[in-house]
């Protein structure tokens, strides 16, 4: 029971993680990104490739999300300028391009074979049944350092500005702001939170494949926000904590549902949908979003 809600709180961490990142682009800036898990994607195998050639855990994690970054960097170079609309088809190209490169280039990443059975780097100095709750100690804490600045950030005259941008551009362009200057720095924190995010997947699961980063898991994200609100970062918390209560479910239900993983796959969908119907009939901004500060609703 404890190893079990160990991995509840590891996961529910690193979707809270994962979607905070996506809350800044999307719930600051008004950025839409389909292909969020590709920061993840970089994250993951940046980390766990640098680790297992010797470089300290902390010097792989920045690089991890520092290459994360300069992904954002690219993408938001080539598109920031561009509709809305093209930023979403880009975004998703891009995550399947990194999908594809991670499945088909063996040399780098192994293929389809996957990073098998590498250990967590604290492995050797802390026995086995400590490793875990270790991990959910240290992302609980990277959580906390996040969520701090990201609401430093969001609360100073930058994020306002970002708030300004998302709700019509051209009134801040018209105040004299660098827009595209402001959003690629939004794309780029938001890119490298998800790299980060990726890495403490990356130790969660010990082993990772190419079909470890589906898109579903950007729809995950999404998901995330909407249910605690775009624009509020307690809301993605929030929204974290109850997607994953969904992977509770099996203990409540008949040991027939239990035992068919398909069926009760199709029942945590069904009820994520509704959940996500009912949050956009009754309470559309979210949880705890601001409906003043909706931005479908302009």
């Amino acid at each position: 029971m404890f190893a079990y809600i160990t991995s509840l709180v590891v996961f529910a961490g690193i979707y809270a993680l994962f979607s905070l990142g996506l809350n800044l682009q999307w719930g600051f800036a008004g950025l839409v990104n389909f292909g969020h898990v590709a920061f993840m994607t970089i994250g993951a195998y940046a980390t766990v490739l640098l680790t297992l050639n010797g470089v300290p855990l902390i010097f792989a994690v920045a690089i991890a999300s520092g290459l994360s970054a300069l992904l954002g960097l690219l993408i938001a170079g080539i598109t920031l300028r561009l509709r809305d609309d093209y930023l979403a088809i880009v975004t998703i190209g891009v995550s399947e391009i990194i999908r594809l490169i991670s499945k088909n280039e063996e040399w780098l990443t192994r293929g389809t074979l996957g990073i098998q059975s590498y250990p967590i780097p604290w492995a050797k100095s802390v026995s086995i049944e400590y490793q875990k709750p270790l991990l959910a100690i240290l992302l609980i804490f990277v959580i906390g350092i996040v969520y701090w600045r990201l609401e430093w950030l969001v609360r100073s005259p930058w994020g306002r500005v970002l708030k300004a941008i998302r709700e019509d551009e051209e009134v801040a362009k018209a105040l004299g702001k660098n827009v595209f200057w402001y959003k690629l720095q939004a794309f780029v924190i938001g890119g490298a939170i998800a790299g980060l995010s990726g890495s403490f997947y990356a130790w969660q699961l010990t082993t990772i494949y190419p079909e470890s980063f589906q898109q579903e898991l950007t729809f995950w994200a999404w998901t995330i926000v909407a249910i605690g609100g775009a624009g509020s970062n307690l809301g993605v918390l929030l929204g974290s904590i109850i997607f994953q209560a969904y992977s509770v479910l099996p203990r409540f239900l008949p040991a027939q549902i239990r035992l068919d993983g398909g069926k009760f796959e199709a029942i945590q969908l069904m009820l994520i949908g509704l959940t996500l119907i009912l949050i956009m009939v009754w309470r559309p901004q979210g949880i705890l979003g601001n409906k003043d500060e909706l931005t479908l609703s302009r």
